[in-house]
């Protein structure tokens, strides 16, 4: 049975036991969750991973993606950039890979680390082919059974990339068209061979591969947003639309699943597009890419998109993925992975202080964090500091004779203040 079923049954199984003791939650919310789709606890049949959990309740996520290009192909750089993004805290790691031996690189990014891991079934599917356009429905299904085998425990299945969805990008005024590589692959596909999407069509026949290895389906956004300028339009909707369509058939047949969204979202439109697809896809766990929130920072994207999953988290986000400063420039670093990964995680807890469930979780944080700056307890501070190895460095690479920080010195406001009140008070 699948962890779905599990749930339905009203099994507490020791995987849901593991999520709700970690997220400081009580198992038979976790339970009732999963059953309802509310909770997603991405781990296949065949996988080793230490997974979390995604949704409601849940603390928000955060996700790291990493991978090979056709344009360079280092497999040895890939594993070290996903030993640092489980070295800095996130939860989830997707490999993108497009260039070189997949197989390969994929185990070997598989074997170095500890969290749930995601793939992208069509890039495989494409990559043996001249053009994405010539790979077969058999293609991409070969692929996905392939993953589903490998132990992977989720899939970005751009599904709602269809007919419908292709004919409102045709009528509408989109600058950017599509920017989802998969999406593109599927679309592509799509007006060269006058189909329809086969993941889409034969929806029936992946719920099948997913259900027998118990792995997740991320419904992927191939029509999210990629400037401003289209962040709330035609296209988008459709998809949301056929994705909600789909969640249902996913959960009657007791296959776990997110949700994908956009994308490049003005700060006045985050509500819309979170809540939005939220209703339209009956509460199922959000999975946003950003958003990002103006599309002119180049180099500092990570932070346009760390500001748009803040607000996103607050709406009702559960899962984050994280942009790097290469994001629309190159393929990232190592240190665009740390980078990245900081940031992001700082927009999720940020969004938990706000967030049922999480919210008392998380102000306890803060203020310890308070008290330790307070009284001066810097050990403490850099313990409680998202990146303790920055905040330590920064601090010990600039010290004064005064315990207070090199900016006040001896005049620390809090420690006047602390002084004159004592002084009031033994008076």
């Amino acid at each position: 049975m699948t962890l779905m079923e599990d749930a339905k049954k009203g099994i507490i199984t020791p995987l849901i036991k593991n999520v709700a003791e970690k997220e400081g939650i009580d198992s038979e919310t976790v339970r009732s969750c999963v059953a309802e789709g509310l909770i997603t606890i991405p781990k296949n049949v065949n996988s080793s991973s230490n997974p979390c959990g995604i949704g409601k309740y849940m603390s928000t996520k955060v996700n790291a993606n990493i991978g090979t290009s056709r344009d360079y192909v280092d497999i040895d750089t890939e594993v070290e950039k996903a030993k640092s993004a489980e070295r800095y805290g996130v939860d989830t790691l997707m490999d993108l890979s497009t260039g070189g031996e997949l197989d390969k690189v994929r185990k070997k990014i598989m074997d170095s680390i500890n969290m749930s891991f995601g793939t992208v079934p069509i890039y495989q599917a494409a990559s043996p082919h001249k053009s994405v356009v010539d790979m077969s429905s058999d293609d991409m299904f070969n692929a996905v059974l392939k993953h589903a085998k490998d132990g992977v425990d989720f899939v970005t299945i751009h599904a709602g990339a269809n007919l419908n969805a292709l004919d409102r990008l045709r009528n509408s005024n989109r600058i950017t068209d599509v920017v989802s590589r998969g999406g593109a692959f599927t679309i592509a596909w799509m007006v060269h061979n006058e189909q329809e999407n086969p993941f889409y069509s034969e929806f029936d026949y992946l719920l099948e591969i997913a259900h027998e290895y118990d792995m997740t389906l991320s419904l992927g956004d191939g029509m999210r947003p990629g400037c401003i300028n289209d962040a709330s339009d035609g296209p988008k909707f459709m998809e949301f639309i056929t994705l909600g369509e789909l969640i249902k058939k996913a959960r009657n047949q007791n296959v776990q699943m997110f949700v994908e969204g956009p994308g490049h979202v003005p700060v006045d439109e985050i509500e819309l597009s979170v809540q939005g697809m939220k209703k339209l896809c009956d509460g199922a766990p959000l999975y946003l890419l950003g958003p990002l929130v103006t599309d002119i920072a180049p180099g500092y994207d990570h932070i346009t998109g760390a500001i748009g999953g803040t607000l996103a988290g607050m709406y009702g986000a559960d899962f984050l993925c994280m942009t790097t400063p290469s994001e629309h420039l190159a393929l990232p670093s190592v240190e665009d992975i740390k980078e990245g990964a900081m940031v992001t995680r700082i927009a999720a807890h940020s969004a938990d202080l706000v967030k049922d469930g999480q919210k008392e979780r998380a102000h306890s944080v803060d203020t310890e964090m308070a008290y330790a700056r307070k009284n001066l307890d810097w050990n403490t501070q850099y313990n409680l500091a998202i990146d303790s190895e920055k905040a330590r460095s920064i601090r010990e690479s600039r010290v004064t004779e005064s315990d207070a920080c090199s900016m006040c010195g001896d005049l620390c406001a809090m420690e006047i203040v602390k002084k004159a009140l004592e002084k009031d008070k033994s008076n």
